[in-house]
């Protein structure tokens, strides 16, 4: 079973969407008449690329491509909103940019970026109306709701797609394997060109070869990671309070934070050869394991720094600062990822193949290259809010990643020595976006949104106690008018209603018991039908060999009485 079948059962090989089976999710497309899934096939790179590396390498490294490949399209959706509902509103009430560009700005953020649609506090608080008693636009709503429906957009398709890719890899994984099948019946004999021959029968070749394969942590790793966020927590919560502006000092923060997360990764990973897993799985998810305390103790320390020591800062517009550090952050974080193709992968060959050849090629390193993407678009995902734009910058930065992991795996790295089972990696991977990635990031939204108080000078909800106080007054203004009495209904019974979100939790936990319910219930029938096949053939053994038997009794001579009983017993 291919990874990207694992992820919808939809998925075939003989369309162009069904190689990235999260280009066709049904969350992405309208009822325009345009498949919004064939808009997007347009802007991806060659999916034969992933054909080759799914047959060269195997489906468990085609999985961090067609991972990497769909957080490409997730960004693609979400700059679009961003900048239909946003920035281009935001363009009819711009103010001319008398800063000067030094292109240092690519690097810190700061500077002509500053006063910008990038930032959330270039955007007005006014309502836009270029017609002169014509239709307005209202900047606070629009911010507000468009960030707000867009994390709902985005909680569906994580969930809906998890819960495909649970149901398919962990629910009932053996309704679509079997090598015999897939030997016998997965043969695409329209293929005549004898380069696209050999690449599918390496590609099914790796695929039987993954089928067939089976399926403690350190204290001192924990202790030593922990000690790092301790100095990283002194270092920039005490050592930048008193400087936030100093573009100098704005770099220390990003490069600090990328050093951490790119040298005790291959730490983890030198740790986990010392180790001697059983089996590649269980190397895979002890590492990512690790990373992930690295991660989220790395996301939680900065966002406990810009909620607690930024946002009660005196700086005229925190969270333009907030979405400043952001950018850093990415952008420093995408050098490294350059940087760490090539001193953790080119010169390792050039080492492994030239200075000690006993190390041969370098593997491919999944758990942590995963990891790296998921923290990226965390970063991303908290950065909606204070840069709108955020999505566009990680558009630059994954395609470039694309393109440099894919060069650096053809050329520099070797075929894993064990091939495995990928379908519950891929399931894992889209639960760790999940959670902690993205519930966490909704946390930190929500803390901003209900409790912060917005700066005073900039950004579209200056003035307000918090952001969420727009929302009221809009309320309290829809009150006077009758024709929108249900749009204040709808806020106080179901919005603000306590009692409405605990019945709606209640209901999904009874759905989905009894979906479980009928689920095991399937499978207990299936395990029944499986057993009476069983037995069938049997029952059918048996009957074959005593008709056997029967049958060399009669050719055996014999007394006449004996013949006729055995005549007898054969009608």
């Amino acid at each position: 079973m291919d990874v990207y079948e694992a992820l919808f059962p939809a998925a075939s090989l003989s369309s162009c969407c069904d190689y990235n089976p999260y280009h066709c999710h049904p969350l992405f497309c309208f009822s325009t008449g345009i498949n919004l899934s064939e808009c997007f096939h347009l802007l991806q790179l060659q999916y034969k690329t992933l054909k080759v590396i799914g047959a060269e390498f195997g489906t468990s490294v085609l999985s961090y491509f067609i991972f990497l490949k769909w957080l490409l399209t997730f960004n693609i959706f979400s700059f679009l909103i961003n900048f239909g509902f946003l920035t281009i509103p935001q363009f009819l009430a711009a103010e001319p940019n008398n800063l000067s560009f030094t292109g240092l700005e690519l690097l810190t953020g700061a500077g002509y970026f500053q006063q910008t649609v990038l930032y959330y506090g270039f955007y007005t608080n006014a309502t836009i109306s270029k017609i002169k008693n014509g239709p307005s636009y209202n900047m606070q709503l629009a911010y507000i709701f468009t960030v707000g429906l867009y994390f709902v957009i985005c909680f569906l398709i994580l969930l809906f797609s998890m819960a495909k890719s649970f149901c398919r890899n962990f629910i009932n994984p053996q309704a679509h394997s079997g090598n015999a099948s897939k030997l016998l019946c997965t043969w695409d004999f329209n293929i005549t060109n004898e380069k696209a021959v050999k690449l599918k029968q390496k590609n099914l070749s790796t695929q039987i070869k993954v089928q067939s394969t089976g399926g403690t942590k350190s204290l001192l790793v924990k202790a030593l990671s922990f000690v790092l966020f301790f100095f990283l927590f002194k270092l920039f919560v005490k050592g930048h309070r008193n400087d936030l502006e100093s573009q100098a000092a704005m770099l220390v923060l990003p490069v600090v934070t990328s050093l951490l997360n790119a040298f005790i990764p291959f730490f983890y990973s030198w740790l986990g050869r010392l180790e001697r897993f059983h089996t590649p799985g269980q190397h895979i998810y002890v590492t990512i394991a690790r990373n992930i305390i690295l991660k989220i103790s790395i996301v939680g320390i900065l966002c406990y720094y810009w909620l607690n020591v930024v946002a009660v800062s005196e700086s005229q517009c925190w969270e333009t600062l907030v979405g400043q550090d952001i950018y850093r952050l990415i952008v420093v974080d995408f050098l490294f990822c350059l940087l760490g193709s090539f001193f953790g992968e080119f010169l390792r060959r050039i080492i492994g193949t030239t200075v000690c050849v006993n190390l041969g090629l370098p593997e491919f390193d999944i758990g942590r290259n995963v990891l790296d993407l998921i923290y990226a678009q965390t970063l991303t995902w908290i950065g909606i809010l204070f840069s709108p734009l955020m999505p566009g910058i990680q558009i630059i930065s994954f395609s470039i990643v694309f393109c440099v992991k894919k060069v650096s795996l053809m050329k520099n790295c070797q075929p894993p020595r064990k091939v495995w089972r990928t379908a519950q990696m891929t399931t894992s991977f889209m639960f760790l976006l999940f959670f902690p990635s993205f519930l966490g990031v909704l946390s930190v939204i929500g803390v901003t949104v209900w409790r912060l108080k917005p700066s005073e000078e900039c950004g579209p909800f200056r003035g307000l106690s918090s952001m969420y106080a727009a929302v009221s007054e809009w309320i309290e203004i829809l009150e006077n008018y009758t024709a929108s009495k249900w749009v204040v209904w709808i806020y106080h019974n179901l919005i603000t209603s306590e009692l409405f979100f605990f019945i709606l939790s209640t209901s999904i936990l009874i759905i989905a018991y009894l979906y479980w319910q009928i689920i095991e219930g399937r499978k207990i029938m299936i395990k029944h039908l499986h057993k009476q096949i069983i037995n069938g053939g049997k029952d059918k053994m048996f009957l074959l060999e005593k008709l056997r038997t029967l049958q060399m009794a009669k050719q055996t001579p014999s007394a006449p009485g004996g013949q006729g009983q055995q005549v007898s017993l054969i009608v």
